[in-house]
């Protein structure tokens, strides 16, 4: 259809051109001028009513006057249409003060949260106070346990894309600390991709004047991003203190969350879950890029807005997950009992011992009392603390208790090995082991075979023995006494 409509446009205007020369050389009689403007758009094609074939008694003047008007008219229909322009929107400004510096304009958010301010029902002042070791117990890194949570620093970036590399920028920084008994949240925004490198000073000052840096899987995401920026932007990076990432943390502690739900560690479903705030018309995290592409694309700043509350409650929620990780054992009351065994098991892990107990005790208190859901989890924990502690009694009770209330071969595989090294009764550990322990076809007929070893040798001994007590007894008495 297209090339139809081109070819028409293309005679039109050679028939225009040739009539022109005709009028010109005075072989016919002048008419009004033609006015031909090429339109930009392919035109449509010649209006079928055009005659194929000049009627012979017609006069020439009023029949060239007619194919001009016919032309012009198609040409006219043909011409594209100017776009109506796009209706007025409406227009705010970004909350953000700008300061001049030496390396550029500087757009800066801050408020001052009080220590009252709660995410949910945990408050986040408790922040400001948390255990320090019991944090450094929980990220599995010693070096946090000189740190002062009351000097935090609190990191959130805001990026152009979630896959990293060297064209990733983050274009929004969230930044808390304490400043006494306040939280003061501070927002950099990169406005416009030649901005970058006064938010990186800053960033390098704030992270420079803390004790530890807290962040939500900022080992993985965040401090790498940063580190590129800096060398990209040629600023100086900054020398780093210990860093706590809470997403390692909450992976740990809510291990049984995310048996049964994946994304059960994502600080959307912990401050729902743990922290008991859900977000209202929150930006999801893939597509804050898009947004930010939209506003340097249009500088449409109503884009932006939702992205700065994200961030600003990302930041928040991570100072309220500190003051909910780091309370001392004792008050934990605000952990489920599936979430209090986990902890558990991490102290455990950690070396830990008299702690994780306590801890695997307060679980099975609260499960108890139906504060938490089943008993399952904190009695393994138990179990493995007990086991960890060299209490062998305790460790057998828990779980048999375990094996009798749950189908797990994994539990079956530890009483197998406690009756095999521990009771030394090889016979009860084979019972065990038969039932299925999870191993492999090869490791459990090898350890079959070996338990059946043993209690072929001790069932031997234990013969053996009676034996030997036999014969060890004094012959009965024949001669009565007295005789």
């Amino acid at each position: 259809m297209y090339p139809c409509r081109l070819v028409g446009v293309v005679a039109l205007r050679s028939l225009a051109s040739k009539l022109s020369s005709l009028e010109k050389a005075g072989r016919m009689p002048l008419a009004p001028a033609l006015s031909v403007s090429p339109p930009p758009a392919p035109p449509p094609t010649l209006p079928s009513s055009l005659p194929s074939s000049l009627p012979s008694g017609a006069p020439r003047a009023s029949l060239l006057d007619d194919l001009r008007a016919r032309m012009q008219a198609t040409l006219e229909r043909s011409a594209r249409k100017l776009p109506a322009p796009p209706p007025a929107v409406d227009t705010c400004e970004l909350p953000f003060v700008t300061f001049e510096t030496p390396s550029g304009s500087l757009h800066v958010r801050m408020q001052r949260l009080s220590g009252a301010h709660r995410t949910g029902h945990a408050p986040i002042a408790c922040a400001r106070d948390a255990s320090p070791a019991l944090l450094a117990l929980l990220a599995l890194d010693p070096a946090l346990a000189p740190c002062d949570p009351s000097r935090a620093l609190y990191l959130d970036t805001e990026t152009t894309g979630l896959s990293g590399g060297a064209g990733t920028v983050a274009f929004l920084v969230g930044l808390a600390w304490w400043d006494g008994p306040t939280l003061v949240l501070e927002q950099i925004l990169v406005r416009a991709l030649g901005e970058e490198a006064p938010m990186l000073e800053r960033v390098r000052d704030r992270i420079e004047a803390a004790s530890m840096l807290v962040t939500f899987n900022g080992k993985s995401f965040d401090m790498p991003l940063l580190r590129t920026r800096f060398v990209m932007a040629r600023v100086t990076a900054p020398a780093e203190p210990p860093h706590l990432d809470l997403l390692h943390v909450a992976r740990r502690v809510h291990k049984e969350r995310t048996r049964r739900s994946v994304g059960a560690c994502k600080l959307t479903a912990l401050e729902r879950d743990i922290l008991g705030f859900e977000r209202i018309d929150d930006v999801a995290s893939g597509d804050v890029s898009a947004c930010y592409l939209h506003f340097l694309r249009t500088g449409d700043a109503r884009a932006l807005l939702g992205v700065i509350e994200h961030n600003a409650w990302d930041v928040v929620a991570m100072a309220a997950l500190v003051g909910l990780y780091g309370e001392p054992l004792p008050v934990q009351s605000r952990l489920a009992a599936e979430d209090l065994a986990g902890l558990a098991r991490t102290l455990r892990r950690a070396g830990a011992l008299d702690q994780a107990l306590a801890a695997a005790e307060a679980a099975l208190d609260r499960a108890s009392h139906g504060a938490g859901g089943a008993t399952h989890a904190p009695l393994r924990a138990r179990a493995e603390i007990a086991k960890a502690r060299g209490d062998r009694a305790q460790a057998l009770a828990d779980f048999e208790a375990l094996a009798a209330a749950v189908d797990d071969p994994s539990v079956r595989l530890e009483l197998a090995k406690i009756y095999e090294h521990w009771a030394r009764a090889p016979s009860a550990a084979l019972a065990w082991a038969a039932k299925g322990t999870g191993e492999t076809p090869a490791l459990a007929e090898k350890r079959a075979r070996r338990l059946a070893r043993k209690a072929e040798r001790a069932d031997v001994s234990a013969g053996q023995a009676t034996l030997n007590l036999r014969a060890s007894r004094p012959p009965p008495r024949t001669t009565p006494r007295g005789s």
